[in-house]
């Protein structure tokens, strides 16, 4: 086991953020102020947590800090009654980096890949079409009640299941997009969304590529093997979907086993020695 980071190196990290991530803090003995009105004080514990484990002097130490603590100051400044009518629900792989932590999780997809939870919309002033998971630490710090939130916010996933899957019947051969405030990866949580796309398979199980938050691709058969791997790996971190493809039943969202060399295969012909000329028989 890793041992736990400590204080000195939480504060650099935090220090980091501030500077690379335009995040307005002061560091002090017990706790990190985030500066605002009201002011939001996040013990060091909260933010060894945000930080999951990874190195603090990584770049990716500092961006979950970075995320955690915008969100620690976004939804400060909004009272409980307005956030409640902004709640909703989102989907992320289990695997994904910026995962909010299992006391977040409010369902898992059987299949071990996705896991679904609260999330905010509007939150971000500079994406104010994103929603936002909330790490439930946070909410604990800034003492917002959820009771009864998500049940609301998984009614609605099922609404948005409902009209995408309309739309995929209209138009069965264009990528999967998102359906008002869920994107691809959270439309997968919906059980009737799974059912419409996998019924469309006389196998009952479908299989769909999902690199990305905004896009799904579900003719796999016509797709270059390395797509989703170098997809995810060039979308933005905050925008991952899976890094691998997926197979998806009524029930089941399960995601392809790591391993394998798929760009390695696609690059294991050699190039033809007269690309311009093609095979024909010349009499």
């Amino acid at each position: 086991m890793t041992a736990s980071p400590s204080t000195k190196a939480l504060r650099q990290c935090v220090l980091g953020v501030s500077v690379l991530n335009d995040v307005d803090l002061t560091p002090r003995e017990r706790y990190v102020v985030v500066d605002g009105t009201p002011p939001v004080r996040v013990p060091w514990k909260l933010v060894r947590r945000a930080v999951a484990g990874a190195d603090p002097a990584s770049p990716l130490a500092r961006t979950r800090l970075a995320t955690w603590l915008h969100t620690a100051r976004w939804i400060a400044d909004l009272p409980p009654d307005v956030l409640s009518g902004l709640a909703r629900p989102y989907g992320i792989a289990i695997d994904h980096p910026l995962h909010p932590g299992l006391d977040w999780v409010r369902r898992r997809v059987l299949g071990d890949a996705l896991d679904l939870g609260l999330g905010f919309a509007g939150l971000n002033p500079a994406e104010p079409d994103a929603v936002v998971p909330v790490p439930h630490g946070l909410l604990e710090l800034l003492k917002v009640e959820t009771a009864g939130w998500w049940r609301p916010a998984s009614l609605y996933l099922e609404e948005m299941g409902a009209m995408a899957s309309q739309r995929w019947r209209r138009e069965p051969d264009q990528p999967l997009r998102p359906m008002g405030d869920c994107d691809v990866v959270t439309l997968l949580g919906s059980a009737l969304y799974r059912t419409v796309l996998s019924n469309g398979d006389p196998t009952g199980m479908r299989g769909v590529a999902v690199p990305m938050r905004s896009r799904g691709w579900l003719d796999l058969a016509r797709i270059d093997p390395a797509f989703v791997v170098a997809a995810a790996a060039a979308t933005e971190i905050n925008e991952r979907g899976f890094e691998r493809p997926l197979l998806i039943t009524s029930d089941e969202v399960k995601q392809a086993l790591p391993g394998g060399h798929p760009a390695e295969i696609e690059l294991r012909d050699g190039a033809a020695e007269t690309p311009h000329l093609r095979d024909v028989l010349y009499r």
